[in-house]
């Protein structure tokens, strides 16, 4: 079960604002039924202003009032299907490791020489580099074009291989209206 957004503050405003029990409160937030005890006695958490789970989406008015009403209900989290962790990212820059950054000329190099149906937006996407380092490399004035090696960039890991046949697959398309 996925706990709460701050656990201790829903803890706080479950307490100052139903009549559940201390062992409720205690489930739903994983927390200690001493430490909700603690909290409600003043002891722990004196200073922390309750957050609603109910203006938070992670309960509703009327599962707090059937557990009111039940002493034996558990409280359960609402689980939304757009938070941050279940979206899917789309769009914006990735975040490559310094380990990885060398690598993506090498990358680049594999893409220009066995792939060159490939535009440089579509290379830019899968590597995550800039059209003027791609153009520096096709036209081997990469400051480092020395020690560029090509190698494919799935095995490098800056691109997984769906992503690649898709940029092919969206190439080939392409190709193939304009043929038409």
């Amino acid at each position: 079960m996925a706990t709460p957004l701050m656990p201790k503050a829903t803890a706080v405003w479950l307490l100052d604002n139903t009549t559940l029990t201390f062992k409720q409160i205690a489930d739903f937030c994983e927390l200690h039924e001493l430490e909700i005890q603690a909290i409600a006695d003043g002891e722990v958490a004196a200073n922390i202003v309750g957050l609603d789970p109910i203006k938070n989406e992670q309960l509703t008015k009327e599962q707090i009032t059937a557990c009111e009403e039940d002493r034996k209900k558990a409280l359960v989290l609402i689980e939304k299907a757009d938070t941050p962790s279940a979206a899917k990212r789309t769009k914006g820059a990735r975040y490559t490791p310094m380990s990885k950054r060398t690598n993506k000329p090498d990358a680049i190099a594999w893409l220009l020489k066995h792939h060159e149906e490939l535009s440089d937006t579509q290379i830019c996407k899968l590597v995550g580099t800039t059209k003027n380092t791609i153009e520096a490399i096709r036209n081997k004035t990469y400051k480092s074009m020395m020690t560029v090696k090509p190698i494919n960039p799935v095995t490098l890991g800056l691109c997984k291989e769906v992503d690649l046949q898709i940029m092919l697959t969206i190439q080939s398309e392409k190709a193939e209206k304009a043929k038409k």
